[in-house]
């Protein structure tokens, strides 16, 4: 973690920002002078810092999982193509509606998808939901426009329109809490401000950043604003993917048994105002799922 040091020279107070990072079992500090003030907007300032220190590492390890995903891709057959991409799309609905409390083991959420199974003595609202979502996901897989307002609005209609028609497709008017948070989402008159600001972010970055840090944000931040009333988690990992299939990467999948370390990385992050914080769990954890394509 960047931390604020100063030096006093004279009189005179100087303001920097100190990491310190482990290369070749040495410990080497980084640092970046910023005035004689600490700028207002400090948080972006921490979190541009730490990008690039972290960037060069990173990026060398993306670039070679997206070359090795590419090579294998090619020479997969389709029929082997279609089976992985099913088990993906499972396993993501199980993981995704499980972590937002969907009772289902992965067993009946494999058997609802691909063999039409309807679990025994379960809640219809989670039968029906995992059913939406995966065949959502499928969706939003082959969506051949860009992540819109409209689109967030629409990915979530369909989501829901089974289940909670009342919510579906619709910005919240009321304020909510987030179950195991300290984070307090935004209030209900500030929402179509951020949600405005998002996709104008979005735009602007969308061929700037490396897609995988793309994905990551695009993730932290719609989730951070949580426009919706329920379905946010859900709906920001699914543009995460879209982000990630849209430009020829792994997709992700965040499991159920990594919940706790991946709350914990969001909340940081959402309380502190900082991205790297969830940024370098994303890219951390990214990367190790996807060492196999690294030979």
């Amino acid at each position: 973690m960047a931390i604020i040091k100063k030096k006093i020279i004279g009189k005179q107070v100087y303001y920097y920002l100190e990491h310190s990072i482990k290369k070749n079992n040495r410990i080497i500090k980084k640092e970046l002078y910023l005035g004689k003030e600490i700028p207002i907007n400090i948080h972006e300032v921490k979190t541009n810092f730490l990008r690039q220190i972290y960037a060069e590492r990173w990026f060398y390890d993306i670039e070679k999982i997206k070359n090795g995903y590419l090579k294998d891709y090619r020479a997969t057959p389709k029929s082997a193509k279609d089976e992985g991409f099913k088990k993906f799309a499972i396993k993501f609905t199980y993981d995704s509606q499980r972590i937002e409390g969907s009772t289902l083991s992965l067993k009946e959420t494999s058997d609802l998808l691909d063999k039409l199974i309807s679990p025994r003595n379960k809640p219809i609202a989670d039968v029906k939901e995992a059913e939406a979502h995966n065949n959502l996901f499928y969706e939003i897989i082959s969506y051949d426009k860009d992540l819109t307002l409209v689109a967030a609005l629409y990915f979530h209609k369909k989501l829901f329109r089974g289940t909670r028609p009342d919510i579906a497709g619709m910005i919240r008017k009321h304020q909510i809490m987030i179950a195991r948070s300290k984070f307090m989402p935004p209030l209900p008159a500030e929402l179509y401000h951020l949600l405005h600001e998002f996709f104008k972010w979005y735009n602007m970055n969308k061929k700037r950043l490396n897609p995988v840090e793309l994905a990551a944000l695009v993730h932290l931040k719609f989730v951070t604003i949580h426009p919706f009333s329920d379905g946010n988690g859900r709906i920001s990992r699914l543009m995460m993917n879209f982000v990630l299939n849209k430009h020829r990467y792994p997709m992700f999948n965040i499991e159920y048994g990594n919940r706790n370390s991946y709350y914990n990385a969001l909340e940081r992050s959402q309380i502190n105002k900082n991205d790297f914080i969830f940024l370098n769990w994303f890219m951390r954890n990214y990367i190790k799922k996807n060492k196999k394509y690294m030979k």
